[in-house]
């Protein structure tokens, strides 16, 4: 596609037909933003412009755009074996990408089962619970807990674990027996760069749950160990170790949302290992194939899994889940593709390497005025503008002003997240951060 043609070949009345994702459609109908070419940390729109992506897209694409090797590998996939089911069936692939993924998890993280996002993900986990404690005769475990501001994708066992009032207001059919943990947000701990240093106690609020309905009644805790789509929360130092003694103590398991830290995001694998903090199970997803695939993943602790396969008969199904799509031959092959990738560049520990310059731009631009807090930690940070009397409305027209002016945010309300790519170099980071103080100082 020639990169000059004209807005007119994309006029309003073609985009009609696509009814967009969190997306407003008459808004972008009216004047859209079309990609037509990705490479490395940039990508191109339909007028010919010059993008730099601050945030990995949607923090899928860790290793950047356009990797032949994974191009190559699902090409090969699908002339070879273009599908075949894993209801009690399989391919190679799969057991594969388990083994590989396996080795860079935590111990005793050896049992991965596939989804195809993480909205799946979540859904699967929530199942995996249940499954667990029916096989230990605990089923009166019937209440999850979850946090205000949580985002945990969007199919319905998500949603109702969504602590974030928008993803939750239109669709009032949620599961029952949710309770939320307070948000970890502290206005005093503003511009505190990584973990912050009060907030721990607010775990507490855990310990409250187990005195208000019991703690044999609390099946799991979800968490994202960094809230990222809700802004970009950063973990109080203490808080997740609280999390996990107060679940020990009474038989709950802790899950952790990685969807957006896994795979090198805290400059470590995944942040179970950047915090030091062991969960149960683990949600995975984006880059896990570096976005050129839908895919997530499910894994679980050695003991999660032995439990529910063990309680079962003999050569009957042990957990009644899955999707035609688990597993995907070619999902499978991206995701093979992708873990060597990150492997034999290093980069995760090229991500650890820049974490320092990252954060020192980011919070070079407390000086502006509208700035009203930066968060982050490894190579994701929020940037959180004062908004202009009516919430989350100077964020959206500043993401689409950053996009004209040649750089890719994503904005939750009014923060807008800077995550690059873990390709990122220093003079990437320079340029995303020269783009958003031209801008912001102009507001």
């Amino acid at each position: 596609m020639n990169l000059a043609e004209p807005l007119q070949k994309f006029a309003t009345n073609s985009l009609e037909e696509h009814w967009m994702p969190f997306s407003g459609n008459r808004d972008f109908k009216a004047d859209p933003r079309l990609v037509v070419k990705s490479e490395g940390v940039y990508l191109w729109d339909h007028k010919g412009g010059k993008i730099i992506d601050g945030s990995s897209s949607l923090f899928n694409v860790a290793a950047g755009h356009g990797r032949s090797e994974i191009a190559d590998a699902v090409h090969a996939q699908m002339l070879q074996n273009d599908y075949s089911p894993h209801f009690q069936l399989g391919h190679p692939g799969s057991f594969a990408l388990a083994a590989k993924l396996s080795q860079i998890l935590p111990e005793p993280f050896n049992h991965v089962f596939f989804t195809n996002s993480g909205s799946e993900a979540i859904d699967t986990a929530l199942k995996m619970v249940m499954a667990y404690h029916r096989a230990r005769g605990e089923s009166q475990r019937i209440r999850f807990v979850s946090r205000e501001r949580a985002y945990h994708g969007v199919n319905m066992g998500g949603v109702s674990l969504s602590g974030m009032v928008k993803n939750r207001e239109t669709f009032p059919v949620t599961m029952p027996n949710i309770v939320l943990l307070r948000h970890t947000f502290d206005p005093e701990s503003r511009f505190e760069r990584g973990q912050p240093e009060r907030g721990a106690e607010l775990a507490n609020d855990l310990q409250r749950f187990v005195e208000t309905y019991g703690g044999t009644t609390i099946a799991a805790v979800f968490v994202e160990p960094v809230a990222g789509s809700t802004g970009t929360l950063v973990p109080p130092r203490g808080y997740l170790e609280r999390l996990r003694e107060i679940c020990d103590a009474n038989g709950i398991l802790l899950v952790f949302d990685e969807v957006i830290t896994g795979f090198g995001r805290l400059g470590k694998p995944f942040a179970a290992q950047a915090y030091g903090v062991m969960p149960d199970i683990m949600t995975l997803a984006k880059a896990l194939t570096n976005g050129a695939i839908p895919m997530g993943a499910v894994a679980a602790r050695d003991e999660v899994y032995e439990t529910v396969t063990n309680a079962a008969p003999e050569n009957a199904i042990e957990f009644f889940h899955g999707y035609t799509y688990s597993a995907h031959p070619a999902a499978c092959a991206a995701g093979l593709a992708t873990l060597d990738i990150f492997e034999r560049e290093g980069l995760f520990e090229k991500a650890a390497a820049l974490t320092d310059y990252f954060l020192g731009a980011v919070w070079s631009l407390k000086d502006i005025e509208c700035v009203y807090d930066l968060r982050g930690d490894g190579l994701i940070a929020g940037v959180e503008v004062q908004h202009d009397g009516v919430p989350g409305r100077r964020g959206q027209e500043l993401q689409k002003r950053l996009f004209w002016e040649g750089l890719h945010v994503k904005f939750t309300g009014d923060t807008g997240i800077l995550a690059p790519a873990l390709i990122a170099e220093r003079a990437h980071v320079d340029e995303m951060i020269d783009i958003l103080r031209r801008v912001l100082t102009t507001l």
